[in-house]
């Protein structure tokens, strides 16, 4: 009895190849019973299957005996090895022959294998040229662990005291130029309709117009070069400062100027300081235990402030002020980062709202360690354009079809290929900040100030995968808004707030859960901003709902027996 398999599969592999390959007949006898049978496959080489499968499938398709499928998997990989290495030894014969014969030119081809091997191997792979970043933050980091921290503390609050005065000055002339143009267009419309026509009034604001906007790009060159001048000068004195630490002939010298500078920009620094009373924030703490088995700890704080308040420096700083700086100076290029949530609406840009606030905030101190706010915020707009291209590009390859109003959101894409989704967000860096190294800007829309949100949510849904980054990128302290809201409005009632409230705290507990299967069960703090706004009694209610849902760890007072 003798069976054929054609392997279909196979050939079509490698149709089109039929000068690079050859085909062989693989026999194989055996005998069932009383019969004698002959297998016959014709394969081709190189063949380009796992063997695995291919005996599988001779095995299934010719239902062959079970009693003979190790000797038919032993003779099947014999045939191909010993067949494979013929096929590998014609092949090479060929080309030495088309290289004798000057077929092939005899430069290209050891140029071609010199550069494979090259590429290839690890002792001949070009060593990274060191970044000026990454050498500016192994600098910095040293220097600001070490006695000179004080002056560079004190430098940077001079940097920042210079560039708020030159931002109060483009405020006060801008203003000016506000309050003459408003005389001016009362003038012009009490002459309406006598004198003076809707053409004349159209071109009197025109004018005003491109007048504002020829000052304010006036002080924003002013105000970038003068960072960039900032900027150059700080992280060249800072190199300069390393390497004359390095010397140690000069350590003790140095550490003396050190000194002397020191207490000579504290003195500047300080001389308004008493001027400046910073108001007291309402702040409860907890410490909690989170897991089945294995607990870990963390912290939590309720805090009410205004989100912007963790991000802004004073003028006239008080020892407080210059302990967040110095701490958050510490852990600028340390594994305990500190992150913000802020709330912004799907378009990427700093022109209003909350967005255009903090910019502000950002452009009120020299960021002398990462591009400033505008240059990250271009940078994420072309990453959520290809982004978007490459994932619309699938969604053509395989319609969806679309559930839960996705129609729409579709649609508001295609209309605004650069605008986020709720539940999306986009990170900036920052060195300039009070009390924040990362700010997650988080998209929610108008749903957010409604009553009846789930669980499932963008919003929270974004916050869980904000907090999931937190886990993979050393964030260990992030401040979240408890309400999901950086205002309050006359919708938010007390009901409206202890709901919103508990939907959050559940959550967050949950996605704290998680942490553990994430990172390990690293202890964090999670701090919960509520709107400045909002009503001590309320506060204290948020405070007292905390325990509750989060299991927060008791204190034992020992008392001794008399």
């Amino acid at each position: 009895m003798g069976r054929t398999l054609p392997l279909a599969a196979t050939m079509k592999k490698n149709k089109g190849k039929a000068n690079s390959t050859a085909e062989k007949e693989f026999v194989f006898e055996f005998r069932a019973g009383k019969h004698n049978c002959v297998l016959k496959v014709p394969l081709q080489f190189p063949v380009q299957e796992n063997i695995r499968d291919l005996h599988g499938r001779l095995m299934l398709l010719h239902k062959i005996p079970c009693y003979i499928e190790n000797e038919l998997k032993t003779s099947l990989s014999n045939f191909m090895e010993r067949e494979t290495t013929v096929d590998y030894d014609r092949e090479a014969e060929l080309a030495l022959q088309r290289l004798m014969t000057g077929d092939v030119d005899v430069n290209q081809l050891t140029n071609a294998w010199a550069r494979s091997y090259v590429e290839t191997t690890l002792e001949h792979a070009r060593p990274e040229e060191p970044s000026w970043d990454e050498d500016f933050a192994d600098v910095y980091h040293e220097l600001i662990h070490s006695p000179a921290s004080d002056t560079l503390l004190n430098l940077e609050h001079n940097y920042f005291v210079s560039i708020s005065e030159l931002i109060s000055e483009r405020d006060m002339e801008i203003k000016k130029l506000q309050e003459r143009q408003a005389a001016e267009m009362d003038k012009v419309m009490h002459q309406l309709g006598n004198t003076l026509s809707d053409q004349d009034v159209n071109a009197v604001a025109s004018q005003h117009f491109d007048a504002q906007q020829v000052l304010e790009n006036k002080w924003a060159s002013e105000l970038k070069q003068v960072t960039d001048i900032q900027k150059h000068e700080y992280q060249q004195w800072v190199i300069s400062l390393h390497q004359d630490l390095q010397k140690s002939n000069n350590s003790s010298q140095i550490n003396e100027e050190i000194k002397v500078q020191s207490s000579q920009l504290s003195e500047l620094a300080d001389s308004g300081a008493r001027m400046f009373e910073e108001q007291p924030q309402l702040e409860e703490s907890f410490t909690i235990h989170l897991g089945a088995q294995l607990k870990t700890m963390h912290n939590l704080r309720l805090v009410r402030a205004d989100v912007l308040d963790l991000c802004k420096h004073r003028r006239h700083g008080s020892g407080g002020e210059k302990l967040r700086r110095l701490q958050t100076a510490l852990s600028l290029y340390s594994s305990s980062l500190c992150g913000l949530v802020l709330l912004v609406d799907n378009r990427v840009n700093s022109y209003s709202g909350i967005k255009r606030d903090f910019a502000t905030v950002a452009k009120e101190c020299t960021d002398f360690h990462f591009p400033c706010l505008e240059a990250q915020l271009d940078e994420v707009q072309q990453v959520e354009l290809y982004a978007r291209a490459q994932r619309s590009s699938k969604q053509k390859e395989q319609p969806e079809i679309p559930r839960n109003g996705g129609d729409d959101k579709s649609k508001n894409v295609e209309r605004n290929p650069s605008n986020i989704l709720p539940g999306e967000f986009y990170i900036s860096r920052h060195s300039n900040l009070s009390e924040v190294h990362v700010v997650f800007h988080l998209c929610v829309d108008d749903n957010v100030r409604s009553g009846n949100i789930t669980a499932r949510d963008p919003a929270i849904m974004g916050l869980r995968n904000i907090l999931k980054v937190c886990c993979t990128h050393d964030v260990t302290t992030v401040t979240v808004p408890l309400l999901l809201v950086h205002d309050m409005s006359e919708e938010m009632t007390i009901p409206w707030c202890l709901k919103r409230a508990e939907l959050v705290f559940k959550c967050v507990k949950g996605f704290m859960m998680e942490m553990a299967s994430w990172d390990g069960g690293i202890s964090r703090t999670v701090q919960f901003l509520v709107p400045k706004s909002i009503s001590e009694e309320m506060f204290y209610q948020l405070s007292n709902m905390l325990p509750q849902i989060f299991r927060v760890s008791s204190t034992l007072t020992l008392t001794s027996k008399h």
